[in-house]
């Protein structure tokens, strides 16, 4: 039976009888006309012939010719591929600042991972886990990326088609740096500011030239370990903008004029220098008088993490008192329904070139929200093409600890770098075969098949929430959630059922990966844990407070979990960073510590 590729190209026909035999010669044409990173494979009785343009179209020609070559039917059988990418950038960014910086080890299974899905950007998303000089109390208990690390990653992306891109923020999300009293002064409120009725620390630049400097410096410290003449400034959610030391000039001229003079400020040395530069497009994108104000060199990147069909099932589903908190923190909730097309409606209307961003779900959910994660990544694709985005950045964050284990956005990263390549092709390409048969080397099946299952869990639980999983806001936040957020009894009766047998099935995969047996143990104790907050849901009362009957078991299952979090971890990643993981599970150890008194 003939083979199909993986991602699969966008033009493939095959004829049984008639193949190349061992010896049979291959042939390799510069043909101009074969679209950039394209390629035609053509095998029959008299050889191979690979027509390319370019050195990448005869990287991912012979790429596809080694998967024909593993079947061994390949002498029997011809193939015709013509075959090129739908986005000429197809990227992966990993958030490595919270709270797992990854190891060497693990950083170069992720380039393993993309050049298996033709993804040929990768982005390390940096707050204070790069080595700054001069600033080791920001950085010091983190386990950083240095200066040597990020080399031997650029030598080894590029030996194998990926480029390596510096992406450092340079506005929001700085705390990391303002905690400090030598950074203090910087933040645009030093006391901090209050976000969904919980006061929490500065993490916003004061938007200065002073500032603007300062960011520079970090990046002429960082950038020159990258030989890719790209970067990305981040500048996202900087959610105290325009309410503290800035407040009078966004009086003035306007919040997104205030917002635009920064980032420009910090785009600009680089720009003059080049280089393209990214920046989140969150902000930009919900001001029209910003529209005829991007200079050349310059790339929006509009971000977006739940689908159409998510956002939709929400919307439906809400209840006054949640329309009336997404009203309280500005979120237009007629418009969610409408994913990238109203992400990125006003650059849409001025004609304005971007790349699209969606997630990977991973984060904010133990073990994934799959069916999200493959609609977002479908909605980015479909409009990103119908508006000729060159650029798609699949994102994977680490909110809250970072619990997920990193496999669990291997699935969601492969289908990302597929869709991008061709979407009409991979739409429904089978993940949960590729993840086994092509990644994790499973005769079996089986890890690749738990691992897209385990995705689909959080559906299943009944309870649609935006950018989480019930399972993981139960173990974090035990005392906050709203009523939404509770799945029905029959739903986490059903998924406990479903994850059991997840468990049960992993005991029968054999991956014959060199992270094979990580994998397992990773995503059995990300198992064990979800199963754990769905009896933590069942063991909580109608006022929120857990039943004190159950609460000495779920503390000593707690314990042990968390001894398996800490074994997992090093595993793939650096030592730092693990103890605010942990920490980010006291809420529900002091919940159920009340419960037992």
């Amino acid at each position: 039976m003939p083979v199909t590729p993986f991602p699969r190209p966008q033009s493939m026909t095959s004829t049984t009888g008639a193949g190349p035999a061992a010896d049979a010669p291959l042939r390799v044409v510069l043909d101009p006309a074969t679209p950039a990173q394209g390629y035609r494979l053509q095998t029959s009785s008299e050889g191979t012939t690979i027509a390319h343009s370019d050195a990448t179209g005869l990287r991912y020609a012979l790429a596809t010719l080694d998967q024909l070559r593993a079947d061994r039917e390949f002498s029997t059988t011809s193939y015709d591929i013509s075959d090129h990418p739908d986005f000429p950038v197809r990227g992966f960014m990993l958030d490595v600042s919270r709270d797992r910086v990854p190891t060497r080890r693990t950083l170069a299974r992720w380039v393993d991972v993309l050049v298996l899905a033709r993804i040929n950007t990768l982005e390390l998303y940096t707050e204070h886990t790069y080595a700054f000089g001069g600033e080791q109390e920001v950085w010091q208990d983190a386990s950083p990326l240095t200066a040597q690390d990020l080399q031997w990653l650029d030598a080894l992306c590029a030996s194998r088609g990926v480029d390596l891109v510096c992406n450092q923020n340079t506005l929001g999300h700085m705390e990391r740096f303002l905690k400090h009293p030598r950074h203090a002064r910087r933040a645009e409120n030093e006391d901090g500011f209050e976000m969904r009725e919980v006061h929490r620390p500065p993490s916003t630049l004061e938007p200065t030239a002073e500032n603007a400097a300062f960011v520079h410096g970090l990046l002429e410290d960082v950038t020159p370990n990258f030989r890719t003449r790209r970067l990305n400034v981040g500048a996202d959610e900087p959610f105290e903008l325009g309410t503290g030391k800035s407040a009078r000039r966004a009086e003035e001229v306007g919040l997104g004029t205030v917002y635009w003079e920064y980032v420009t400020s910090v785009l600009q040395p680089w720009l003059d220098r080049g280089y393209a530069v990214e920046f989140w497009a969150d902000v930009f994108g919900d001001h029209p008088e910003l529209m005829d104000k991007v200079p050349a060199g310059a790339i929006p990147v509009v971000w977006q993490y739940d689908s159409p069909q998510l956002l939709q099932e929400v919307v439906d589903a809400a209840s006054p008192g949640q329309v009336q908190e997404w009203e309280s923190l500005g979120v237009d909730v007629t418009a969610l329904r409408d994913g990238f097309r109203d992400r990125a409606k006003l650059l849409l209307d001025a004609g304005i070139p971007f790349w699209v961003a969606p997630g990977a779900s991973n984060w904010n959910s133990l073990l994934g929200r799959w069916d999200n994660a493959v609609g977002n990544m479908l909605d980015a694709a479909e409009v990103g093409l119908a508006h000729s985005a060159q650029g798609y950045l699949n994102t994977s964050w680490g909110d809250h600890g970072h619990w997920d284990p990193p496999s669990v956005a291997f699935g969601p990263v492969l289908f990302g770098g597929a869709v991008s390549w061709s979407l009409a092709a991979n739409r429904d390409v089978d993940v949960a075969a590729v993840l086994s048969e092509a990644l994790l080397l499973d005769p079996h099946g089986v890890l690749g098949d738990v691992l897209v299952r385990a995705g689909k869990v959080c559906a299943q639980l009944g309870a649609p929430l935006l950018n989480a999983s019930p399972l993981c806001l139960v173990l974090r936040e035990p005392d906050q959630l709203k009523p939404w957020a509770v799945p029905a009894p029959q739903a986490l009766a059903a998924v406990q059922t479903e994850l059991l047998s997840c468990v049960q099935d992993l005991r029968s995969a054999e991956p014959a990966a060199a992270d094979g047996d990580v994998v397992v143990r990773e995503v059995t104790w990300a198992l064990q844990l979800a199963e754990f907050a769905a009896r933590a849901f069942q063991a909580r009362g109608e006022d929120g407070s857990f039943d004190a009957a159950r609460a000495p078991r779920l503390l000593t299952e707690l314990e042990g979990l968390l001894e398996e979090h800490r074994a997992c971890w090093a595993l793939r990643s650096r030592p730092g960073g693990l103890a605010e993981s942990l920490a980010a599970f006291a809420p529900l150890r002091h919940a159920l510590l009340r419960a037992v008194d």
